[in-house]
């Protein structure tokens, strides 16, 4: 049995890949620029061929999204070498949108990398992921009872980052998946101020939504957050996308990749306060 690489082995979707992935059998090696099984820096080609030694699938994620030459070859480049190294299945974390971006968009290009590879390729393109509350971007606001962001009354169906863990592992080990894209997202869309009412029940303290002006938003993500500034904009403009009707529609990819519903944001609320993440 041939062991499948997972890059961003640490990060939100990576770590839950290579668990279910372990938890089945499956001989797992993850990789990030630090703390993963082995250095994978996609910017230093030198880290490519001993991540991929013996790799039969690879899990793909672009963690920089900032426009430029350099930036759009990184998963080209790592996908031609993956291929010459014998990997034969490719399972690409994308993102909502990427077929109306520019040119200049990174994903875009790793998207074209991947289905032209000549190999068994998936594409993921998920929603905004519930766990942006619990774990990423959001967490310090929820903490903080403001959750102060450019949606307005604009609505999303937030998808559990389980699910899309899910869906990869099984696009990963699994031939019948081969040359899908899968649009994943909950199973219905809310506004940022239900989400804030139902963390609010289920840590016993108020958390509302503010509504904020989206240039001040992304001046604040680069001078608090240090995002550098073409990232808060790609950022803000994603959720100006929410607030004016364009963001994610509710999509059965979960159902058509696993054969069930996707978990509710309601169920990620429920698991996210048992584990603490807002204590």
């Amino acid at each position: 049995m041939k062991t499948i690489l997972v890059l961003g082995g640490t990060g939100t979707t990576g770590r839950r890949i290579a668990h279910r992935l372990t938890a089945a059998g499956h001989p797992v090696r993850t990789a990030a620029r630090t703390g993963g099984d082995v250095r994978l820096d996609l910017a230093d080609p030198a880290t490519f061929a001993p991540a991929l030694a013996g790799v039969d699938a690879v899990y793909l994620v672009e963690p920089d999204l900032r426009t430029g030459p350099d930036q759009r070859e990184r998963i080209p480049r790592l996908v031609a070498e993956a291929v010459g190294a014998g990997v034969r299945r490719l399972v690409l974390l994308s993102a909502h949108g990427v077929g109306r971006a520019g040119e200049d968009h990174p994903l875009k290009a790793a998207e074209r990398a991947v289905r032209e590879s000549g190999v068994d390729w998936v594409v993921i393109q998920p929603g905004w992921f519930a766990q942006n509350f619990s774990e990423s971007f959001w967490l310090p606001a929820v903490r903080s009872g403001i959750l102060a962001v450019p949606v307005g009354d604009g609505r999303t169906p937030f998808v559990d980052a389980e699910d899309i863990a899910a869906v990869a592992a099984a696009a990963l080990t699994e031939e019948r998946h081969s040359g899908q894209t899968y649009q994943v997202t909950g199973p219905r869309a809310l506004g940022f101020g239900e989400a804030a009412a139902l963390i609010s029940a289920a840590v016993g303290r108020t958390v509302r939504h503010l509504d904020v002006d989206p240039d001040v938003f992304a001046e604040r993500m680069t001078a608090e957050g240090g995002v550098p500034a073409e990232v808060a904009r790609r950022v803000t403009d994603l959720l100006v996308d929410i607030r004016e009707g364009r963001g994610p529609e509710v999509s059965d990819g979960v159902e058509r990749a696993l054969g069930r519903p996707a978990r509710s944001f309601e169920q990620f609320v429920t698991a996210a306060a048992a584990a603490g993440h807002w204590a």
